[in-house]
């Protein structure tokens, strides 16, 4: 199967499935596998079997440990997430999009409409990741419109997809929720411009994270875009099993 194939595939499984509330599909098994890592980049404690139990029952295992409430409800949050991702795969990119995709994530987040964030708007705070500065409030528009009109001139490409999440990551636009939205969006136009998609992987994400900051040093997106290149021979791998008869 090329890629073109399995980017038709997965589309029309994932619709199917989706409409059809099928979760023992590809479908539900992309959502379980992106939810579950790209939220454990960001620090949720909750495991893989969690992850399932809630996306397939709405329930959490019987346990002896406590659970972090902002955790299952950005787990819920990331399933819309990808519901909308999916939803909206006609559409062309653009920011309203990305603040759509920002509110299916954190509109069902207590702790962060407690603090007073901006949901499905550009952050309205000052806000640094580890050590590093991002873009003010007051210039973020700017600086996505500047990177829109960068990705729109090019031909899309998985260098191109590096440089616009590295250049998206450091402008952080969002109070919180920038990787997530960053890697759904990577996903998606991966299934919108015939590019075998892929979802990064917790156990990278130290590689991930030494290829942002050599971005963020060296301007080179070549670190992300080999990692980009692993991670699609995963996933790929990974949704074999769907395609055994």
């Amino acid at each position: 199967m090329n890629t073109s194939s399995f980017i038709e595939y997965l589309t029309e499984r994932f619709k199917i499935e989706q409409k059809k509330r099928d979760r023992s599909g590809i479908y539900g098994f992309t959502q379980r596998l992106m939810a579950y890592n790209s939220n454990k980049i960001e620090g949720s404690t909750l495991t893989e079997e969690q992850t399932a139990s809630l996306f397939d029952t709405g329930t959490l295992p019987k346990s002896d440990d406590y659970y972090r409430a902002k955790d299952v409800e950005e787990m819920n949050g990331h399933f819309l997430m990808f519901n909308k991702m999916l939803d909206t795969l006609d559409s062309k990119l653009t920011q309203d999009l990305i603040k759509q995709f920002h509110y299916e994530l954190k509109s069902g987040i207590f702790e962060d409409r407690a603090n007073g964030y901006a949901i499905g708007e550009y952050k309205k705070r000052a806000n640094i990741v580890g050590m590093q500065k991002t873009v003010l409030p007051s210039q973020v528009p700017e600086e996505m419109n500047k990177l829109f009109t960068r990705y729109e001139s090019q031909a899309i490409s998985l260098e191109t997809l590096a440089e616009f999440h590295a250049r998206y990551e450091s402008i952080h636009p969002f109070q919180d929720g920038n990787g997530r939205t960053g890697r759904m969006i990577l996903f998606r136009e991966c299934l919108c411009n015939n590019i075998a998609p892929f979802i990064i992987q917790d156990a990278n994400c130290p590689e991930y994270l030494d290829a942002l900051k050599a971005y963020h040093n060296t301007g080179s997106v070549a670190e992300l875009a080999a990692l980009f290149k692993k991670e699609q021979d995963y996933y790929w791998n990974e949704c074999q099993y769907f395609f055994a008869e």
